[in-house]
């Protein structure tokens, strides 16, 4: 599995360098009975429907070429949306300020989910401000315990 993935994004990257785009992620997933292989792009100030549909177009030739898998599935090439993942520490950098959801490999603090402002990432470390019983706290999570993060929308 993680073989398509790899393959996938060797076969997106010059795809989306040529068009200035930003792979944010791969996913191939059987759901049901179906299997799907997931593309998420984005760039600033957002992707449209087109950008989406030539990459599809462009990455579906590449992908018939080299045939990395095996069987039917599902070729989605999307936005990430407004909770997109943050992959790398480039992500955490570009979204300090931006409010966040972490989760841990293990608890801090006793919890292992922390949704709040991420006010800083530096030294490998995650500062993040959060509200608990209206209360503001902040807790620092260091980089190697986080399993997810994404973007959070807060009401």
């Amino acid at each position: 599995m993680s073989s398509v993935i790899e393959t996938t994004e060797a076969l997106v990257d010059p795809i989306l360098r040529k068009r200035d785009l930003e792979l944010v992620d791969v996913e191939y997933v059987k759901e049901g009975k179906n299997w799907f292989l997931r593309v998420y792009i984005d760039k600033a100030g957002g992707i449209d429907i087109t950008e989406c549909g030539e990459v599809s177009e462009e990455l579906s030739e590449k992908l018939d070429e080299n045939d990395p898998v095996k069987g039917t599935y599902y070729l989605e090439v999307s936005s990430p949306g407004a909770e997109r993942p943050l992959k790398t520490k480039d992500d955490l950098i570009n979204n300090i300020g931006n409010n966040v959801n972490i989760r841990l490999y293990e608890p801090i603090n006793g919890e292992k989910e922390y949704e709040g402002r991420l006010a800083d990432f530096s030294d490998n470390l995650l500062t993040v401000e959060y509200k608990e019983k209206a209360r503001k706290k902040e807790v620092s999570i260091p980089y190697e315990k986080v399993a997810k993060a994404r973007l959070a929308v807060m009401l």
